[in-house]
């Protein structure tokens, strides 16, 4: 009875947190992730983690999240660490330091968008295009007030790269109206403005990806959700592309992703080289039954709050203690040849069997293993039932809201590891 109380209580605890509107309650996967007191990393246990001046024990706070994901109420700031925003050697000045310059930096690229069409920043955004594909500005839309919000829209433009950006633009309106709807949280047009100004402010400063209506505004909003200043948002998001943004590199004939589905397939072949053959003469030997769940990292097999204990165990996982100064230094961030034990428990389980074993070969992240983790699990119900692509797809599609992330991501660890074992001989 005591044990239904607590769960009870930890289900009202998160639901504090991430409200859903009355009328989606039914429509959206059942949470299955609870607060575990002594497993779940807390903010008391996350503050004990830091020295005087500011150096974080990383190890500790890895195996504490592995063990039971992050209490919401520090979620997003134990994500800045886990993306490699901040290096967990440094002190509580060199981490407030480096957030000013970057928020002075979002800043100035945020008015170099608002210059071109002043509505960024306003609080309001658009659905509509403000510019002809040749650049010439659109006078009215179905509203009728376009100009009110096109600034420079307003004037015929030929830099291909502003015509470019301002063509997303709305692009990003229509996904950000659709992102996450069922919590209360996108309710607030404030909220959506925001989101569509870092999704914006994004495109126009990553020239090769730009902006991709295939999941980028629900990699964002998560990062929207959990960090209040904007700019500090930002750079989370822009981490957490520096990891997924090759799935979204677009050519007229492909998109990046599939280099990911290609890995997908050799590591199926390499560990169930069955069920990889039946597939193939499914003509599913391609794997795009499961671009969605790589695209956007389960977000749509999981609930909200399912998707975040996954994604910080995901990342826990692969976390590399080098992974900040990769980001900063353009030589910097190669795993050293010989680490010490003491050293390797700074790295995430993912990560600590890549240094065990040597393997240098790149071969992709923990996410194409949790695919194949749950590849594994219906592997029977495949062979048995699935005659057709459309089968694999239903018998995939059942797994929403019936994962559990912990033991889906410690599949996909043992997948992993028999996968180098069987790589390396």
């Amino acid at each position: 009875m005591a044990l239904f109380f607590m769960r009870k209580a930890s289900t009202a605890e998160l639901d504090a947190f991430y409200p859903l509107r009355p009328e989606c309650q039914v429509d959206v996967p059942k949470t299955r992730f609870r607060l575990r007191a002594g497993k779940t990393l807390s903010a008391r246990r996350w503050h004990a983690a830091f020295s005087e001046d500011g150096h974080l024990d990383i190890a500790k706070v890895l195996r504490r999240i592995q063990r039971g994901g992050v209490h919401p109420a520090i979620k997003g700031v134990v994500w800045e660490f886990l993306l490699g925003c901040f290096d967990p050697n440094s002190t509580f000045d060199d981490r407030n330091q480096l957030r000013q310059r970057r928020r002075e930096q979002y800043s100035r690229l945020k008015s170099e968008c608002q210059k071109m069409v002043p509505v960024i920043g306003s609080g309001k955004f658009l659905t509509t295009p403000i510019i002809t594909d040749d650049g010439q500005p659109i006078e009215e839309s179905a509203n009728g007030n376009i100009s009110n919000y096109g600034g420079d829209a307003n004037h015929a433009t030929s830099d291909k790269k502003v015509i470019q950006w301002k063509l997303f633009l709305h692009q990003i309106g229509l996904d950000v109206v659709r992102t996450d709807r069922s919590l209360v949280f996108y309710e607030s047009q404030a909220h959506q403005a925001k989101l569509w100004d870092i999704l914006s402010v994004y495109a126009w400063v990553d020239n090769d990806i730009g902006y991709v209506q295939a999941g980028m505004n629900d990699i964002c909003s998560p990062m929207v959700i959990l960090i209040d200043d904007e700019a500090d948002a930002f750079w989370c998001f822009e981490r957490a592309m520096r990891r997924l943004r090759e799935n979204f590199r677009c050519s007229a004939s492909s998109i990046g992703v599939q280099s990911q589905l290609s890995t997908l397939s050799q590591v199926i072949k390499t560990i169930d080289p069955k069920l990889h053959q039946h597939l193939e003469d499914l003509d599913g030997g391609e794997y795009l039954f499961a671009f969605r769940m790589l695209m956007v990292l389960f977000r749509r097999e999981f609930s909200f709050v399912d998707s975040l204990y996954l994604w910080e165990l995901m990342w826990a996982m692969e976390y590399n203690p080098n992974i900040f100064s990769s980001y900063e230094v353009p030589s910097g961030g190669a795993t050293p040849s010989n680490v010490n034990d003491k050293e390797l428990k700074q790295y995430g389980k993912f990560e600590r069997n890549i240094v065990k074993t040597g393997y240098t070969e790149k071969h992709g992240a923990l996410s194409i293993f949790l695919v194949a983790s749950v590849l594994e699990t219906k592997q029977k119900q495949l062979l048995k039932e699935a005659t057709g692509l459309d089968d694999v797809v239903k018998i995939l599609g059942d797994i929403t809201g019936n994962l559990d992330a912990k033991k889906a991501c410690n599949e996909a660890l043992r997948i992993h590891k028999k996968y180098l074992k069987t790589v390396k001989q």
